[in-house]
């Protein structure tokens, strides 16, 4: 019998928040379906203020925007009184407190999937699923992904990149530096975004601008990319620790140059979600040969990265060259992909089942490691000599 309570992360302070409700109420509902008793959902508004609660476990009170009826569900404080435990107690006259053994962060984007909340897991020892903060900071980077990607020489789309005070201080250097080194058409992104927000393709000059005025408006780093033409989107999901399982190949349809927002949550249910079959092909239509190889890389990609539990790495596939090309990385899929892990054999409860256990595993794992040094240097009288500056 688990007998430990989960804490459900979801919401945030980024662009993605809407998404991350959907991810979240997805959890929630799978873990209790899955016979997990005590699951506690914590919310994180667009404010950044945290609630907790029960009652958060119900997407309706989002949907209905009655939100603001449960204000007393933000009167909590965190507290580090148990090490290996995440304590929150109430504000009110009658003390109250919420305990949380493991985190299951349903976080995307910034302050979430970027490593942010995995450090504070880290702070208070507790397990967590999902990849820990060096993956999941690398990871949410897309320069630091393909800078990577070819230090160990995988294949990915040719790029450049620059900074928000780089491009206030020369534009017009920064755009031929980019025609300079890549080729018409191109994609502009943010660089620490996901959920396709603030990225534009660009056919020519005259569009570069408007384009990178968008991305800056969501990040300081910005993304240049070749496109890589006669295009196929593929997706391989992985799970697991050390030797990861991955998932079939996902191919997704899209009605414009790439897969936009809508495309992934709302038109005809959506790549993320896997509901038409008009949207997502499972497997993706690929031969034998490539879609063993891409599997590999995709498994050659998580262990390089240091993910664990879960995480999806995309594709870019050239038809008519037979070619493919690492992507991105993402350390905790949007919806999980349960529609692709499904048609892999593995169901949404024994999905997550698995997490919780790959979690804890690597958990007791980092126990065997030591993380204090016992010196001399306080005690030593050399060190009382030193000019400290007090």
């Amino acid at each position: 019998m688990f007998d430990k309570s989960i804490g459900v992360f979801f919401g945030g302070k980024n662009p993605e928040h809407d998404i991350s409700i959907f991810t979240g109420e997805m959890i929630i509902k799978g873990l209790l379906d899955a016979g997990f008793k005590n699951v506690i959902p914590v919310y994180i508004n667009k404010s950044g203020n945290w609630l907790i609660g029960k009652e958060l476990g119900d997407i309706k009170i989002f949907r209905k925007g009655e939100l603001e009826k449960y204000s007393k569900l933000s009167k909590w404080n965190l507290d580090n009184e148990i090490r290996g435990k995440m304590i929150f107690y109430n504000k009110g006259f009658l003390k109250k407190k919420i305990v949380i053994d493991i985190a299951f962060p349903a976080l995307h984007g910034m302050n979430g999937e970027d490593g942010t909340i995995q450090g504070l897991f880290d702070m208070f020892d507790i397990p967590y699923i999902g990849c820990d903060v060096y993956s999941s900071a690398v990871s949410m980077d897309k320069v630091l992904t393909k800078q990577i990607y070819k230090a160990n020489n995988i294949s990915t789309s040719q790029f450049t990149f620059f900074l928000s005070n780089e491009w206030k201080e020369n534009k017009q250097n920064i755009i031929k530096n980019i025609e300079k080194e890549l080729v018409y058409p191109l994609f502009v992104k943010p660089s620490r975004l996901g959920s396709s927000i603030g990225i534009n393709k660009v056919n020519s000059r005259k569009d570069i601008e408007f384009a990178i005025e968008v991305a800056l408006h969501y990040d300081s780093k910005v993304i240049v990319e070749k496109a890589v033409e006669n295009l196929k989107d593929i997706t391989c999901c992985l799970i697991g620790n050390e030797n990861p399982t991955p998932s079939l190949l996902q191919e997704s349809a899209y009605n414009k140059d790439f897969v936009s927002f809508d495309d992934k949550y709302i038109e005809d249910g959506g790549t993320q979600f896997g509901i038409s079959q008009q949207k997502v092909i499972i497997p993706a239509e690929l031969d034998n040969k490539i879609t063993q190889e891409i599997r590999e890389m995709a498994k050659k990609i998580f262990k390089l990265i240091g993910c664990s539990g879960i995480a999806r790495v995309d594709f870019l596939y050239d038809k008519k060259a037979k070619q493919y090309f690492a992507n991105e990385i993402n350390t905790l899929p949007g919806i999980l992909y349960r529609h692709l892990w499904k048609k892999s054999g593995i169901e949404l409860d024994d999905l997550l089942k698995k997490l919780v256990d790959f979690a804890i595993k690597r958990y007791e794992d980092k126990k065997k490691y030591t993380y204090t040094f016992e010196s001399e240097v306080l005690k030593s009288d050399k060190s009382s000599k030193l000019k400290l500056g007090f």
